[in-house]
């Protein structure tokens, strides 16, 4: 689904994912209130989510359509600027990552498909600047969840490292495992603390403190 409340964004993304075979455009919104009708009527499995619209905007949006299913979409978040201010606000609601409105035909597709997979649509270099950046500016502390204490130690390794932003292959390479058994921890870890991916992690180890903004990796 696509929602942004310039037709013109709207109808070129439309062109370039159904060029492709195995993407189809469900559902289209102008605002945020569109977007949660039509998210409920059409269930997509990915959002394109203009963060910026007239009446509720997409962040609002974002949450609403998250909170109201039991399997919600993933939504990536659409901005003018690499970074957006409210791009932290996008990932604390839900958000897999974000795309540049200017997104090369390629990228855009290569992102949504790296999403719909369940990664995140961060790479280790915008995951750091993003979250030390907005968590500089003032996110309120949470105490470690409870089910942090179900970590391996080996596990929590893993999950420090994630939240440092570092790829599958970097935690391989500093920990000296393979790349298949850094999947098998990320899934683990993502999984017992009820984390839908990376991004959800990152937000997690920060707002909860276990990882100090600046802090070397």
């Amino acid at each position: 689904m696509i929602a942004d409340d310039q037709a013109l964004v709207r109808a070129g993304f439309r062109m370039i994912l159904e060029a492709e075979r195995d993407l189809r455009v469900v559902a289209e919104a102008k605002d945020g209130t569109e977007a949660i009708e039509a998210a409920r009527r059409a269930r997509p499995d990915l959002v394109l989510m203009d963060i910026r619209m007239p009446g509720m905007d997409g962040l609002e949006a974002t949450r609403r359509i998250i909170d109201a299913s039991e399997r919600p979409p993933r939504v990536v978040m659409l901005t003018t600027f690499d970074l957006d201010e409210y791009v932290y606000d996008a990932l604390r609601a839900g958000a897999s990552g974000f795309l540049l409105k200017d997104v090369p035909a390629e990228q855009l597709v290569a992102g949504i498909r790296i999403v719909a997979a369940g990664e995140a649509l961060l790479s280790p270099s915008v995951t750091r600047r993003l979250i030390e950046s907005f968590v500089r500016k003032g996110s309120p502390a949470r105490h470690p969840p409870p089910e942090l204490e179900e970590l391996t130690p080996r596990e929590l390794e893993v999950f420090g490292l994630i939240a440092r932003g570092l790829s599958n292959a970097e935690i391989a390479d500093r920990l000296v495992v393979s790349e298949t058994t850094v999947k098998t921890h990320v899934a683990r870890v993502l999984a017992k603390l009820s984390l839908r991916d990376r991004v959800q992690a990152v937000v997690l180890a920060y707002e909860s403190g276990l990882v100090q903004p600046g802090g070397k990796v």
